[in-house]
C-alpha cells in the first residue's frame, strides 16, 4: 500500500505532512477516490487541512460529478466544510450556485430520508451525537445504507452565504436555530456567529427586540447573540461600547427562566460597575447551578483581577462547598489564581483537596503549589489518574507539584 494511504488511513496529520514535503502526490487516489476524500468521510479537520496544505485540490471534479468540497458539504459539517472552502475569489458563479443548491437541499431534506435515496437502503438508520472539539459544537450523525452525513446542513447554508457575501436575513437565521434549540448544536450556534460577525445597528436592534419575546427560546438566542456583538465590541470591532449593561442589567432583574437568565449573566459579567456586581450577589443562592457559578464573575472587576471585599470572599467560600461539582470547580479556579495569599485561602484550597472531584483536587492542588504551599505535594497524591482525553485535562495544571517541587529545589542548591 502506498505510504501515502496508509498514513492517510490511520489519521496521521503529522506523518501526511511529512510524506508531502518529501513528494508524495496529494492527489494520489485510494479506491478510486482521492485520499482528501477518505479525510472528509472521516470527519478529520486536521487531516483534511495537511492534505490542502500540501497541495490536494478540493475542487477536483470526480467521475459521479461530485468533488471533495461538495462531499463536505453533504457530509453536514462546518468544521470540514472551513477546512476545504477557498477564498470566494477562487470560486466561479456556478461553483458557488453549486454549493448553495446542495446545501439548500439538505436544509429542506431530513438527513436520514435523504441518505435513504441515494443508498436505496431499507433497514434500521443508526444515530449517534458526536462532538467536534475544533468547533465547539455537536452533531446528530445518522448513517444508513453504510452512507454517513451529520445534520449541520442548515449551518453549512448558512456559513456559505456569509462566506460568498450573501446577507440572509434576520428571521430565516432564527427561524434555522430554532429548529434545534440546542445552544451547543452546530446549526444554532452558527446562525449566532454568523449574525454576530455583522456587528452593526440593524442586528444589535433587532436582537434587543427579541430579549422581549414571551417564547423563552427567541429570548435565549436574543442573550447569546447580543453576547456575541458585545464580545466583538470589545475586541474593537463595532461601536457598542457600554451599551450591554444598558440591555443586560435590567433584563437580568426581570428574568425568571434559569438557562436565559444564566445567558444574561454572562453578557452582564462582560461589563463593569457596582451594580453588575451587585446584581450578581443577589443569585448567589439561585436553585441553578450555572447561575450561582456566574457569581463569581461578577466579582472579578478589571483585568488586574482586583482584590474582591471581604465579604464577597466569603461568598466564594461558600461557592467552594457548593453542591454542585461545576460550582465548586469554578470557585476552586477563582480561589487558584487570586493573588492575595491569605491564610483562609490557603486552607480553602487544603480543604478542597479532598473534593469528590477529580477537577477540584487538581485545581486546589495547583492553587496550593502556585503559593509555595507544601500542603499541594499531599494534595497531589490524592488527584489520581488522569483521562488525557477528559474534557478539563491540562499539563500545566496538573504539574504544578512538579515545579513547586522544582523552585524549592532550585532555591536550596543557591542559598
Amino acid at each position: 500500500m502506498d505510504e501515502l494511504v496508509a498514513a492517510v488511513r490511520r489519521g496521521d496529520a503529522d506523518e501526511v505532512r511529512a510524506l508531502l514535503e518529501s513528494g508524495a502526490d496529494p492527489e494520489t487516489f485510494d479506491e478510486g477516490l482521492p485520499v482528501l476524500c477518505r479525510a472528509v468521510a472521516a470527519y478529520d479537520r486536521p487531516l483534511a487541512e495537511a492534505l490542502i496544505e500540501g497541495g490536494a485540490d478540493p475542487q477536483h471534479r470526480l467521475p459521479d460529478g461530485s468533488t471533495p468540497l461538495l462531499r463536505a458539504v453533504d457530509g453536514g459539517s462546518v468544521g470540514m466544510t472551513v477546512a476545504l472552502l477557498p477564498e470566494p475569489v477562487g470560486l466561479g458563479s456556478a461553483d458557488r450556485g453549486e454549493l448553495l443548491d446542495r446545501a439548500r437541499h439538505w436544509t429542506r431534506t431530513a438527513v436520514e430520508a435523504e441518505l435513504r435515496r441515494r443508498t436505496g437502503a431499507t433497514g434500521p438508520a443508526e444515530r449517534n451525537r458526536v462532538e467536534d472539539r475544533h468547533w465547539f459544537c455537536h452533531y446528530d450523525q445518522v448513517t444508513v445504507g453504510g452512507l454517513t452525513a451529520r445534520d449541520g446542513h442548515p449551518a453549512v447554508l448558512s456559513l456559505l452565504e456569509a462566506h460568498f457575501g450573501i446577507r440572509t436575513p434576520f428571521g430565516e437565521l432564527l427561524a434555522r436555530a430554532l429548529v434545534r434549540p440546542d445552544r451547543d448544536h452546530a446549526v444554532w450556534s452558527e446562525a449566532v456567529s454568523t449574525l454576530a460577525r455583522r456587528m452593526d445597528e440593524d442586528t444589535w436592534t433587532q436582537a434587543v427586540a427579541l430579549s422581549r419575546a414571551a417564547d423563552r427560546v427567541q429570548r435565549l438566542f436574543a442573550a447569546e447573540l447580543l453576547l456575541g456583538l458585545h464580545l466583538g465590541d470589545v475586541l474593537g470591532h463595532a461601536p457598542f461600547d457600554g451599551r450591554g449593561q444598558e440591555v443586560f442589567l435590567p433584563w437580568a432583574a426581570e428574568e425568571k427562566d434559569p438557562e436565559v437568565l444564566a445567558a444574561v449573566l454572562n453578557g452582564l459579567t462582560e461589563e463593569d460597575g457596582p451594580e453588575i456586581e451587585a446584581m450578581g450577589l443577589t443569585y448567589r443562592t439561585h436553585p441553578y447551578p450555572v447561575v450561582r457559578s456566574l457569581v463569581l464573575d461578577a466579582l472579578e472587576r478589571g483585568e488586574d483581577r482586583l482584590l474582591v471585599r471581604p465579604g464577597n470572599l466569603a461568598t466564594v467560600f461558600t461557592l467552594a462547598r457548593d453542591p454542585d461539582e461545576h460550582v465548586r470547580w469554578k470557585a476552586c479556579s477563582w480561589l487558584a489564581s487570586y493573588p492575595e495569599r491569605s491564610p483562609e485561602i490557603g486552607d480553602a484550597l487544603a480543604a478542597l483537596t479532598h473534593d469528590a472531584s477529580q477537577a477540584v483536587r487538581a485545581y486546589a492542588v495547583q492553587g496550593l503549589a502556585e503559593r509555595d504551599d507544601q500542603r499541594c505535594v499531599e494534595g497531589d497524591r490524592r488527584i489520581g489518574p488522569v483521562d488525557p482525553d477528559g474534557p478539563w485535562y491540562d499539563e500545566w495544571v496538573l504539574g504544578a507539584t512538579w515545579r513547586y517541587e522544582w523552585r524549592r529545589q532550585e532555591a536550596a542548591e543557591h542559598s
